[in-house]
């Protein structure tokens, strides 16, 4: 593309991205069409002869554009918002330009040394030991896959050569992530050797029920090795008494990985910090600036304060990868399965630069005060009921009657293209969650979507 060309069609994207972000609530949140329907419009093969870029750029406003679920929707309430701010966007657009690899110093150094100095900046903002290693992965279940391999790793250093040993038992919260037993499956432990604990009347892992099942293993001639506790459960943002599970893993010599994907942005206020109180205590934490820190995605951080575990889990260069650099830089590569590695950190930099500590806790502040409101709402109409403590920015809540009732509502509100929820299971009842965490959201995205629902009933 000559480069006049490449910047009048940037120049036009620009404007387009910049108007979208100020108006992205304008477009039904999710596309009211069927599966299939895009796919029918589109041809059957690449073209032979290449298309102009306005050709290009007309069909996606065509054609694409109207396929989209929009997640940078302000009301867009479904599962965890992942929004993208404009600072972050543009560090995309620069990221995209270098099409650099971060797999080695070498490769790159300004990849490797800028992730290790904002992973720091982090780090010292969400209150986590200063030791603590940090790298960047695409998602949080990339990065519990990690931790639990590194956990694998010190409880069997002979699995490199022998594989697992099939007596190595992982223990969760009966409401963690499905990522967790994912890991298990992608490492070959086996979900038969997952035990999912169960939870209290507010969802958090019973720690009784804790002790008495790594107990029951070892009784049975098993290793227990690892715990994977959560602060902000998917289902209902539940935290995990991590305090009282770390002195478990302590006395079993257990890994423990804490998974604070959605909730773990919250450290950053004050006043939410407690919440996280044991978590120093950690092995491992997985965080997601793309969930609750306005950073586009994929972008997900993984800390722990035994890097040398981690790396020698992975560790595996071959000769056209080594280098002189390789005993005094860090090399990505090693500290997990992917060599090639995307420029990640540059959007996390310029979005911690841009808003500034201050400005990121007052966003995340503001979105749990209107989470409590909403609770209170929901909770002053005698028909509805609030399902779940509300710690961070989820509200579980349903109507009182069928649960027929609660999918039919559930439906409604989301084909009106008004606002997106999603659903859980809580205590045997059909429930549905809404998430608060997308940078354009308002209050009055808010209050418009609970009076919408309301109305539907």
């Amino acid at each position: 593309m000559p480069p006049e060309e490449f910047r009048r069609a940037a120049a036009e994207t620009a404007r387009w991205i910049a108007d979208y972000l100020e108006n992205s609530g304008r477009y039904p949140v999710l596309p009211p069409i069927s599966p299939g329907a895009l796919t029918a419009q589109l041809p059957t093969a690449a073209p032979t002869q290449g298309e102009s870029i306005d050709a290009i750029l007309a069909d996606f406003d065509r054609l694409i554009l109207p396929a989209l679920t929009h997640w940078n929707h302000p009301r867009f309430f479904a599962y965890f918002s992942v929004s993208a701010s404009a600072p972050g966007v543009l560090a995309e657009m620069l990221t995209a330009a270098l099409n650099v690899n971060g797999m080695l110093w070498k490769s790159s150094p300004a990849v490797t040394e800028l992730e290790q100095v904002t992973l720091g900046w982090l780090r010292d903002a969400l209150e986590f030991p200063q030791t603590w290693f940090g790298i960047i992965y695409d998602t949080a279940s990339i990065s519990t896959m990690h931790a639990i391999a590194a956990a694998r790793e010190r409880a069997d250093p002979n699995v490199r050569n022998h594989g697992n040993s099939g007596r190595l038992i992982l223990y969760t919260s009966a409401h963690s992530h499905s990522s967790v037993e994912k890991a298990a499956l992608t490492l070959g432990l086996g979900q038969r050797h997952v035990r999912l604990i169960p939870v209290d009347e507010k969802f958090r892992m019973r720690t009784d029920a804790l002790a008495d099942a790594v107990a029951t293993d070892l009784s049975q001639g098993l290793q227990p090795f690892c715990v994977v506790a959560t602060t902000g459960t998917t289902s209902t943002s539940s935290i995990d008494p991590v305090p009282e599970i770390s002195r478990i893993a302590r006395q079993h010599d257990l890994w423990l990985h804490v998974d604070a994907a959605y909730g773990g942005p919250a450290a950053i206020v004050p006043e939410l910090r407690p919440l996280f109180n044991g978590i120093e205590l950690a092995d491992s934490v997985v965080v997601n600036p793309h969930k609750w820190l306005f950073t586009p995605i994929d972008c997900s951080v993984l800390y722990t304060a035994h890097p040398g575990v981690l790396r020698r889990a992975f560790s595996l260069s071959a000769e056209y990868l080594k280098t002189a650099e390789d005993t005094e830089a860090v090399n990505f590569m090693d500290y997990g399965i992917q060599l090639g590695r995307r420029f990640r950190s540059l959007k996390l930099w310029f979005v911690l630069r841009y808003f500034g500590r201050d400005r990121l806790a007052e966003m995340i502040r503001t979105h749990v005060r209107w989470a409590d409101q909403l609770a209170s709402l929901i909770e002053a109409n005698p028909d509805f009921e609030v399902c779940a403590p509300h710690p961070f920015s989820l509200v579980c809540f349903r109507h009182k009657s069928s649960d027929e009732t609660n999918r039919a509502l559930l439906d409604k509100i989301n084909a009106s293209g008004h606002a997106f929820l999603s659903h859980t299971v809580l205590n045997g009842k059909f429930v549905l969650r809404l998430a608060i965490g997308n940078i354009h959201t308002t209050w009055n995205d808010i209050l418009s979507t609970w009076e919408r629902i309301q109305s539907l009933c």
